[in-house]
Parts: structure tokens; C-alpha cells; sequence
């Protein structure tokens, strides 16, 4: 059974970075596509980026565009999310999630399997 921990979080001005980290344990880490949703309070759970299980293509909320970026290191386990420019609007619960999902770039949070336990990010204006 894979495992997810986020790390990374916290509390920034706007405009500034935030770098998030997922490490994941189980040695089926390279097989699951890697996404990271996020939930503010009061909303629902949405979908902000994804990595192939293969790292080829990334995907990602408009949102976020040119903004985010995601990348993986399959030999540490670890998925990362870049986070630039950030914006109040930013503010959520981050959520690392895995997938085994035929689809090559899963967007849907029901074809993740696996869940972290979230990590708070917090942009202040």
C-alpha cells in the first residue's frame, strides 16, 4: 500500500512561491499518475495539476497556468508542485493524490485512489 505525505505549506505574500512536496512510500510509486487538487473552505475539492505515471505530459487547471508547475522524481518517490505568483484566491487545503486510472491524464478527483492528508496554504494580500 502506497502512502502520501504533503510537506511545504504555510503562509505567503502574494505574488510570492510556495514549492509543495509529496513523498510517497510502497515501491509502486512510478506506476500512479500524480495530481495535486486543493479545497478552500466552504468549496469543493478541485482538481489543479497532474503528472503522467511516465512524467511525458502534465496537465493542468486554467487557474493555475502559467503559474504552477508539477514534476516527479520517481527515483525518491516524490512528486512536487511549484507554485509562482501566487494569489489570495490560491488559499486552500493542497491535496496530494495518486491514480491508476487507464486515463492518461486524470483530471477527476474520483479516479484517484490514494490521498494524502493535506497541507494549508495561506495567501495574504
Amino acid at each position: 500500500q502506497v502512502r502520501l505525505v504533503e510537506s511545504g505549506g504555510g503562509l505567503v505574500q502574494a505574488g510570492g512561491s510556495l514549492r509543495l512536496s509529496c513523498a510517497a512510500s510502497g515501491r509502486t510509486f512510478s506506476r500512479y499518475a500524480m495530481g495535486w487538487f486543493r479545497q478552500a473552505p466552504g468549496k469543493e475539492r478541485e482538481f489543479v495539476i497532474g503528472i503522467t505515471w511516465r512524467g511525458d505530459s502534465t496537465y493542468y487547471a486554467d487557474s493555475v497556468k502559467g503559474r504552477f508547475t508539477i514534476s516527479r522524481d520517481n527515483a525518491k518517490n516524490t512528486v512536487y508542485l511549484q507554485m509562482n505568483s501566487l494569489k489570495p484566491e490560491d488559499t486552500a487545503v493542497y491535496y496530494c493524490a495518486g491514480s491508476t486510472s487507464t486515463s492518461y491524464r486524470p483530471t477527476s478527483l474520483r479516479l484517484y485512489d490514494l490521498w494524502g492528508q493535506g497541507t494549508q496554504v495561506t495567501v495574504s494580500s
